[in-house]
């Protein structure tokens, strides 16, 4: 948990609730590591059974953590080396989407001066890192804007531009191959970082009060996006829906391979909805553990 990312304090929240419920759960040698840069040595000294990978953002997240467990022949939780990097670069895994047949919107890697000099698409559109989580650095820039976006100094030198896709922000965990439900998360404005790690940032309801066919599809396209990846364990698809095209409407955001696991976290309420406690969910995730993933 831990380690140098942007997602930090969120991945700390993460491996902290873990722990306890393991340790709820029965497991009598729960140890929780703080990841830096001897993680190999603390690796190779506490000479783990399985590793519960609480990482959040770059180098947790991004394929870097899964190579050197696997490089130490540690079992580790959650999606391996190459599915974690496809995964966390955003314009390639809408290319993994599109070629699914699953419904995207157009973006482009451009130089982040190219942004801040001049619309490089017609308003509405999204900036955003290409390779970060949990809303970090993203910029919505709307018609009534007028000008481009004045990046800050966080973000990369090249970034991700996106059309903006309106409407409901709606969730859907898998867990072993398996949809859980759908969420329908409700803020009073952009669902970003605050929103979703604050106390009262936003609400959710479990299952979504959504049309029977949306609901499905959400389950649906989930399981595609996971299985297009080669996710392991438990993953988390993010969708918007624009009620008025009904189905056509139904976009897919992104599919994050290292859900949050904090008291606010979407993944642990949908398995708590399903009827599998947050212990329950942690203990399946270390037994659910291996190498070659």
């Amino acid at each position: 948990m831990g380690g140098p990312s942007a997602e930090r304090e969120v991945s700390l929240s993460s491996g902290r609730a873990c722990a306890a419920a393991l340790r709820e759960h029965g497991y009598e040698n729960v140890v929780e590591v703080d990841a830096g840069p001897d993680l190999p040595v603390v690796l190779a000294q506490l000479a783990p059974d399985v590793v519960l990978n609480c990482l959040h953002g770059r180098w947790g997240e991004d394929g870097c953590v899964q190579g050197l467990l696997e490089w130490m022949a540690i079992p580790y939780s959650h999606s391996g080396v190459m599915a974690s990097a496809v995964a966390m670069d955003k314009q390639r895994s809408k290319d993994v989407f599109r070629a699914a047949g699953l419904p995207v919107v157009d973006s482009m890697i451009v130089d982040a001066d190219a942004v801040r000099a001049g619309h490089v698409m017609l308003p509405p559109y999204v900036v955003k890192p290409n390779n970060e989580g949990s809303s970090v650095g993203v910029y919505l820039v709307d018609v009534e804007n007028n000008g481009p976006p004045q990046l800050g100094p966080e973000m990369p030198q090249s970034v991700m531009v996106e059309t903006f896709a309106p409407g409901r922000e709606l969730t859907t965990s898998v867990m072993g191959g398996r949809a859980l439900t759908v969420t329908d998360i409700h803020t009073t404005g952009w669902y970003d970082y605050d929103a979703k790690y604050k106390e009262g940032g936003s609400s959710h309801v479990v299952p979504a009060d959504v049309p029977q066919e949306i609901f499905d599809l959400c389950m649906s396209y989930a399981v595609q996006a996971h299985d297009a990846l080669g996710c392991k364990g438990v993953s988390r698809t993010d969708f918007r829906w624009d009620e008025a095209r009904g189905t056509e409407g139904l976009i897919l955001l992104e599919t994050n391979t290292q859900p949050g696991m904090t008291a606010t976290s979407l993944t642990p309420e949908q398995a708590q909805a399903v009827g599998i406690s947050f212990p329950q969910l942690c203990a399946w995730m270390v037994e659910d553990a291996s190498c070659a993933r």
